[in-house]
Formats: C-alpha cells, sequence, structure tokens
C-alpha cells in the first residue's frame, strides 16, 4: 500500500507501511510460533488475512485548525491539526463522509480545541460505519455549549449522510483521553454490525471490532471450535457487544456474557432479544468468575491488551473447564497468561491480520485441559 501521508514524513503511524503485505503477514505468523514455541504440537491454521487498505469501519480523528478550516486527523509535536481525510486505511464510504463533517464543524461554529492554548470546544470525531452503509457519528466535546447548535444542523447532515446515530460525549479534562463518561446521544439509538447470520446493536461507547472483514472470521473461527465441542454452556468474559456469545448462541445451550460497560452489556442484550438462553451480566470479568462455585463446558476469552491476569488465569487453573478459546490482541500477554494455566495446552492456533500496515495482529487458540501440572 503507498500512502502519501507517510511519504511525506505527516503521519508515520503505520509503521509497516510499504513493506509487501505478503511479507508483513508471514512475519507476523513468524512471530506468532516463536511466541507459542514453548507448546509443541499446535496445529497453525493458515492466517486469515485483511484488504490491505479500506479495511477500517472507524475513524477516530483529532479536530484541530479553525472554524473556517478544520482539520482531521492527527496533531503534531506542537499540538496543531494535521489532516488525514484522506487516508487509505478507512473504508471508502467512511473516507467520503469526512468532508461534510468538517463542513458541519464549519456550519456549526464548534471551535476546534487548541492543545497549546486550552481553548476551543471540539476534540474529536468518532465515525463508525456499519456493514449496510449507515453512519454513527460521536462529537467528543469540552463542554455543552456548542450542543445546540449542532442539533440545529441535523437535519442538513442528514440530507448529505446515512446517519443512524449521533451523539455528544463529553470530556472536559486537558489530558490525552480520547473520550469521557457522559454521552448525550441526539439522534437514533444502536447501529446494526452484521456479521454472517448475527446483528451485533453497537452502542455510542461499545466496541467493536475495526476490521469488519477480519472480526466477522474471527467470530466464525470459534463458531466452527465451538460447534465440533458442543458445549452445554458457555461463558463468554469481556464479551463487550455479545459477538463470540450471540455467535455461539445454539437451542438447548446456556450462554453467558460478562462485561464491565454496562453500554455495552446493553447493546448486547438488545440483539439478545427472543434467544432464552442467553444472557449477559455487567460486572468486571474476573470478580464475576472468581465468585462462581463451578464453571461451564467452554470459556471464552477476550480480554484487552493487559490479558486476563494472575487472578482469571488461576481461578481457570482449578476450575475443572476442560476447554477454553483465548482470543488475543497481545500474544506477549497470551503467553505469560498460558504460563499461569499449565493443566491447559493450545492445540489449535490461528493467526488474524486485525491491523495490516502495522506490526498488530489477533491470534485465537483453542486450549485444551490436560491434567498436567
Amino acid at each position: 500500500m503507498q500512502c502519501d501521508y507517510f511519504d511525506a514524513g505527516v503521519c508515520r503511524s503505520c509503521t509497516w507501511m510499504g513493506q509487501a503485505y505478503d511479507a508483513q503477514v508471514a512475519t507476523k505468523q513468524a512471530r506468532c510460533e516463536e511466541l507459542l514455541a514453548p507448546w509443541p504440537g499446535i496445529a497453525w491454521l493458515p492466517p486469515l488475512t485483511s484488504p490491505e487498505s479500506g479495511f477500517r469501519n472507524k475513524a477516530k480523528m483529532v479536530v484541530g485548525g479553525t472554524v473556517e478550516a478544520p482539520t482531521l486527523g492527527i496533531l503534531d509535536p506542537a499540538g496543531h491539526g494535521i489532516d488525514l481525510r484522506g487516508c487509505g486505511l478507512h473504508e471508502p464510504d467512511l473516507a467520503a463522509a469526512l468532508p461534510v463533517l468538517a463542513e458541519l464543524v464549519t456550519r456549526a461554529a464548534v471551535p476546534p480545541y487548541d492543545v497549546p492554548t486550552r481553548r476551543g470546544e471540539l476534540k474529536h470525531l468518532i465515525v463508525t460505519r456499519s456493514p449496510e452503509g449507515g453512519l454513527m457519528v460521536r462529537f467528543v466535546l469540552r463542554s455543552t455549549e456548542a450542543v445546540p447548535r449542532i442539533r440545529k444542523q441535523l437535519p442538513w447532515l442528514a440530507e448529505r449522510l446515512p446517519l443512524v446515530v449521533v451523539s455528544v460525549n463529553l470530556q472536559p479534562e486537558h489530558k490525552a483521553v480520547l473520550e469521557g463518561e457522559r454521552e448525550e446521544v441526539l439522534l437514533g439509538d444502536t447501529l446494526r454490525m452484521r456479521t454472517g447470520a448475527v446483528d451485533l446493536h453497537l452502542r455510542p461507547q461499545g466496541f467493536f471490532q475495526t476490521n469488519t472483514h477480519v472480526g466477522a472470521a474471527l467470530y466464525r473461527q470459534v463458531e466452527d471450535w465451538a460447534d465440533e465441542l458442543a458445549p452445554a454452556s458457555v461463558w463468554d468474559l469481556y464479551c463487550g457487544v455479545g459477538g463470540f456469545a450471540l455467535h455461539l448462541a445454539r437451542p438447548g445451550r446456556s450462554v453467558l456474557g460478562v462485561e464491565v460497560s454496562v453500554e455495552a452489556v446493553a447493546s448486547a442484550r438488545t440483539s439478545a432479544a427472543g434467544l432464552p438462553d442467553v444472557s449477559f451480566v455487567a460486572a468486571d470479568a474476573t470478580s464475576w468468575a472468581l465468585a462462581q462455585e463451578t464453571g461451564p463446558d467452554l470459556v471464552v476469552v477476550n480480554p484487552p491488551r493487559r490479558g486476563i491476569g494472575a487472578d482469571l488465569a488461576g481461578w481457570l487453573e482449578g476450575s475443572g473447564v476442560p476447554h477454553v478459546v483465548y482470543s488475543s490482541c497481545n500474544a506477549v500477554t497470551l503467553v505469560r497468561d498460558l504460563e499461569a494455566m499449565p493443566s491447559y495446552r493450545p492445540t489449535r492456533a490461528r493467526l488474524l491480520d486485525m491491523f495490516p500496515q502495522t506490526a498488530h495482529f489477533e491470534v485465537v487458540t483453542l486450549l485444551e485441559r490436560t491434567g498436567v501440572t
């Protein structure tokens, strides 16, 4: 993939830009196998690749510049805006929406937040596109001062973009945090993210994989493994909006998802409407698991980069759960967690290239209890 921003030196976020894509995937696969080498005999499935460009369903843009000439992109070392509206990682329809949103900033007279002077209102624009083309647009503001003007311009915006959800997030503090806790929805409720036969409903503060193609493939892979194992009961820990849980739902199978985000759990419950054996709990995954006396037939974990940690790994080690599926976005912490669970052996694994042009990747492993300690 060729990128004018990278070539000009104005954005180096994609550290592997310019490398042949096949070589990127091969390097990631080699790294995975190196890290998991202490567990010989893993059956590695072929890597699941992504389009090299146009794969991101979400744009997280720092807003800079002025009301008359806003920039959507990143900040330079001095805190001034660099416009990246033409970033080739975004899905084409998502990229096409960014100039319209920049025009809205001008029409609604929303001053971009200026980091050096700590003045202004609009800090970030976060835009997500559904597989069907609908958009969720979130304005991250320092205060509510500009909300009436944004609300007034929504009819104009709706004539130009396929809006499904529009919200305002308040982040009043001067620090490098993408968003705050408070959200005010101006339009709609949830954005439908269809993956295969499952409809997931995304609320403004919910998490969804930023690569729809690879995210759907990840769900299918875990679905295939679970169908082969045929568990009667499943826990989906760190379940987010319920992606794994809803894909693993089957008649007669009890599925329970646990997620600390109340918003994500609300989304998951919306998606699970009509499924009698699927439920969700808003709780810390580790604390909740440690409070349970018995475990299910299968546990799926999809933790953040820090991994599941010693407490949850220790609980799984002593739980008697026969199989665990571990979906990891950080293979280093995956290895650390595996070392804390010596009774489990990874039997199958697959690299999923969720993040082309960077060193990051997802790896999913199927763990089988061996009884060896």
